[in-house]
């Protein structure tokens, strides 16, 4: 019996596709992208319109050979890839290489992968999209001669083997100004007063200055403060204003693919990769407890709010049963643009099936799976629920008529949508005595001045650098994964306590990049480049007109930044304050592929280099070291700290003749029962710190975060975790049973 053939991109949406469509048809995966610009050249003939060279990526050729076969037998062929323009070009890249066996061929999209879902798609099937599949290859293209012309400037001036990328680097760029932000911030001392008040009934709030003499209260210093808290002892306190009034507050959108990283991150610590990986697998289909197999969410790369009529209906249906005709507004609720061009074809995230609560689906994922899963139905079922309301309240109160304080309330009269959703900078309840008036006297209880410092901007989280491209049109939300995954593969930064810092290699390409790429490199030109990308898509701009645009661009930028390789590299080179030992010239520092290190500045008469770290010669270094760090266990020279791909290791001072080595310890034993190890700090491939044991494979410890040697007081698990948060500050955190201590009862105790 002859079959149709649909294509799609994921072994899992073909397993779950096959399960709806019957035995007249045949699902096969790509398994992603089949051909490419080859790895080891350009690719791309410059003279010739700048054709792209394809080839099959290696590795491939089964798939393709499989694909070919089965296209062969069938009546039609389906290309039922990601309805995108990645999705686009696959599905094109996939026709190019079944074009001689003349088979008719459609192009279908899903855009959830439920039997509904499915058959829609197989009924509406059309042609492929050219401009798609145009704006693709023009960004390919682009990125290619990014790459393969700018990445050789890097390595004539540090060394071979680094990347520089057309979005990857105007976000390092962004880390980079932001820790240049955090390193010149001059913290500035200043003070508040609130005061604790009583009244006549007994009933107790707080209020704080807020002016003095009718301008806004500056309190500089503890003088200052201390002065004005002894008059407002002194003073005495009456309610000048009440103003009272009822609020409603809205729900917010269902998710775009931005705005899902970012509250996975903020509410389940999940990085964007994470989350990309796992809703890929909701949208692809999971098994139920019933035996089902169906997708769960809609696809998930998508930058519009518009959901489908018949979801809000099911979802109306849901709350109206399960919580009440009173949770719902008069009619369903249809989200607005936002920002620019909106890729509306896609619907948010939602569940495929809102009617398919967390609760029963749970039973049937992975945790991961399970809180990503609730996380988006409950921000789409609040996104169709009623308003949630408040009465607020502020109470303008006067203390010897030189000072002015405030004190506000808010106090939930229906809680309306956040019955199942609330995003945590949302209004919390704060409540005031109900019994104030205007002209009432209140009684002071208590006047406290407390000292601050300001705080120099937050280092960027995935979360909020997510947030800063999507605002600034960098990029496209599908790709943000991925741009923050290479900036740290690449070691240009790396992610501690879920923050992002530049290294050093990162602040110095940055440093380069700037100051002979500044055009390339400007988040406003890189906007603009998606704006350009976009116009192609709608068939406003051809692939030709958009490559000679760019081309021209970058070829100018390649011409002024080849003017003198040598200068480049001379201003990179540091003055470490040390001479050679071998001919009396300055040493500097220098970079290689791993890392810095000190030359002499005489090269290439005088070739004399040594690693960074490294004793010093005839200045008495090696004792110094060996003071610190011991002697090696095979020779008896003096030990070293270097730092190595992998973290910090001990070293023998006497390599290369003896290479003896051993990890570097934070000096804690492994919490591990019976074992003698300890624990190391380490950095992975992606440039990530994490701590194992020094006794691995035979011990598997391994933590994310700095482990303490203090036993839990709740559960008694042997060791505690070091956190940091910007409400909380530095605590200890049970990895076991989530007990908090605070640092300074650590110290005490």
């Amino acid at each position: 019996m002859s079959q149709n053939l649909v294509i799609v991109e994921s072994p899992s949406k073909a397993s779950t596709i096959r399960k709806y469509l019957g035995d007249e048809y045949k699902v096969l995966s790509t398994v992603g992208h089949i051909r490419d610009l080859p790895r080891t050249q350009l690719g791309v003939d410059l003279k010739e319109k700048f054709k792209p060279l394809y080839v099959i990526i290696p590795g491939k050729k089964k798939h393709v050979d499989a694909l070919k076969e089965a296209a062969r037998k069938a009546t039609q062929v389906f290309i039922a890839t990601d309805p995108d323009r990645e999705g686009e070009a696959i599905g094109w890249h996939v026709t190019r290489i079944l074009k001689n066996l003349n088979k008719p061929t459609h192009r279908v999209m899903f855009y959830e992968i439920t039997k509904d879902g499915v058959l829609e798609g197989m009924r509406n099937a059309t042609d492929l999209d050219m401009n798609l599949v145009y704006a693709q290859q023009a960004r390919r293209i682009i990125d290619r001669l990014v790459g393969f012309k700018v990445s050789p400037f890097l390595w004539r001036v540090l060394y071979s083997g680094l990347s520089a990328g057309r979005v990857q680097s105007v976000a390092l760029r962004l880390i980079c100004e932001r820790q240049e932000e955090i390193d010149k911030f001059e913290s500035q001392e200043y003070w508040t007063i609130n005061t604790e008040l009583e009244t006549e009934k007994k009933h107790v709030f707080n209020a704080e200055l807020q002016k003095v003499n009718g301008k806004k209260a500056i309190i500089p210093d503890e003088t200052t403060a201390l002065a004005f808290r002894h008059e407002l002892k002194e003073a005495k306190y009456t309610i000048a204003a009440v103003e009272k009034k009822r609020v409603h507050r809205n729900p917010r959108a269902p998710f775009t693919t931005s705005t899902l990283q970012q509250a996975a991150f903020q509410k389940l610590g999940f990085t964007t990769k994470r989350t990309m990986t796992l809703a890929q697998q909701l949208y692809e289909g999971v098994t139920l407890q019933d035996g089902e197999t169906t997708g769960l969410i809609t696809y998930m790369r998508t930058d519009s709010t518009r959901v489908a009529e018949s979801s809000i209906e099911s979802i109306r249906a849901f709350v109206k049963d399960s919580l009440g005709a009173k949770y719902l507004p008069a009619k369903g609720r249809q989200f607005g643009k936002s920002k620019g061009k909106i890729q509306d074809a896609h619907e948010a995230i939602r569940p495929a099936n809102p009617a398919l609560h967390p609760d029963v689906a749970k039973v049937s994922l992975t945790g991961p799976q399970a809180k990503l899963y609730d996380l988006i139905w409950r921000r789409f079922t609040a996104s169709q629920m009623a308003k949630a309301v408040f009465d607020q309240s502020s109470i303008e109160i006067k203390a010897a008529e030189k000072f002015d304080l405030r004190a506000a309330g808010s106090d939930l009269v229906f809680d309306g949508y956040r019955k199942v959703y609330f995003e945590k900078e949302e209004e919390k309840e704060s409540h005031l005595p109900a019994d104030l008036e205007a002209e009432d006297i209140l009684n002071l209880l208590q006047v406290d001045a407390d000292q601050h410092f300001t705080k120099p901007p937050a280092a960027y989280t995935e979360s909020s650098l997510v947030k800063v491209l999507d605002k600034e049109g960098i990029g496209r939300p599908s790709t943000y994964a991925n741009i923050i995954s290479v900036v740290q593969a690449r070691n240009y930064v790396v992610s501690e306590k879920r923050k992002l810092f530049p290294t050093e290699l990162g602040k110095v390409t940055n440093k380069l990049l700037v100051e002979n790429f500044s055009e390339l490199v400007n988040k406003t030109f890189t906007s603009e480049m998606e704006s350009r990308l976009d116009k192609v898509e709608e068939g406003q701009l051809t692939y030709l007109q958009i490559m000679e645009e760019f081309w021209t661009l970058l070829e100018k930028w390649l011409a002024e930044s080849s003017k003198s390789y040598s200068e480049i590299k001379k201003s990179l080179q540091k003055d470490s304050g040390e001479v050679c030992e071998k001919c009396g010239k300055p040493m500097v520092v220098k970079w290689s592929k791993n890392g810095q290190f000190l030359a002499c500045s005489g090269f290439p008469t005088c070739r004399n280099a040594r690693p960074l770290d490294g004793p010093k010669p005839g200045e008495g270094g090696a004792e110094e070291e060996a003071k610190d760090y011991g002697k090696c266990e095979k020779c008896g020279s003096p030990l070293i700290l270097r730092d190595g791909r992998y973290g910090k290791f001990y070293a023998c001072s006497a390599y290369p003749k003896c290479k003896f080595t051993k990890p570097f310890t934070i000096l804690m034993p492994c919490p591990k029962p019976d074992c003698k190890g300890e624990i190391s700090p380490r950095r992975s491939k992606r440039g990530r710190t994490f701590y194992g044991c020094t006794k691995y494979p035979d011990c598997d410890f391994v933590s994310w975060d700095p482990p303490i040697a203090q036993v839990c007081p709740a559960c008694e698990n042997p060791y505690m975790v070091a956190k940091s948060t910007k409400k909380k500050g530095d605590y200890a955190l049970c990895p076991k049973c989530k007990h908090e201590i605070n640092v300074s009862d650590i110290e005490a105790s």
